[in-house]
């Protein structure tokens, strides 16, 4: 299976980003093939609410103004079999550059069909607190025709970098990724 696991988090080598390596190695080991885009070190604007993607044509027409990386995420989001979505959370959400990421698939959406899906957050603050977050990932997978979410994964109570591979949220990671 072709995995895109949409990385959020600005912060390199921080608890997100070693959540993401656990899966994916999990994935790997399990012969899925595994494209990690950190979205933070992409280009993309947000959106414009300019509606020229509703202007410019039906279905695969439909291409937004900015010329950005977006489309050529967009594109991977299309052509993969399992989505996961990974951000830190932010005042109970989830970051701006996976938002504005999430935003910007509004042209062609309806495109992104029939994924698994998976959910990977870190916070600082408990379970609890992440389950606004998890409900803002589900509200856009919910658009998605026929995504099924297969598996959430919480690190919470972590903030220094490093400090989730201490946990059993890490471990968790790794034996999710294998499950795909």
């Amino acid at each position: 299976m072709q995995i895109l696991v949409l990385n959020g988090s600005p912060r390199p080598h921080g608890n997100t980003a070693a959540m993401v390596e656990a899966f994916r190695k999990g994935a790997e080991e399990n012969s899925h093939a595994v494209i990690v885009v950190n979205v933070c070190q992409k280009k993309i604007a947000g959106c414009l609410a300019c509606e020229y993607c509703h202007q410019a044509g039906s279905g695969h027409e439909r291409q937004c103004v900015q010329k950005d990386d977006m489309a050529e995420i967009f594109d991977k989001m299309v052509q993969a079999d399992v989505l996961g979505l990974a951000t830190p959370v932010y005042f109970y959400s989830m970051d701006g550059q996976l938002k504005t990421l999430i935003d910007r698939t509004l042209p062609r959406y309806t495109e992104i069909r029939d994924k698994e899906v998976y959910f990977i957050a870190t916070a600082a603050a408990g379970k609890g607190a992440m389950e606004r977050t998890i409900d803002a990932l589900r509200g856009f997978t919910d658009c998605l025709p026929g995504a099924v979410v297969k598996g959430k994964i919480y690190g919470s109570g972590v903030y220094q970098k490093g400090e989730v591979m201490d946990t059993k949220a890490f471990q968790e990671a790794y034996q999710l990724g294998r499950k795909v």
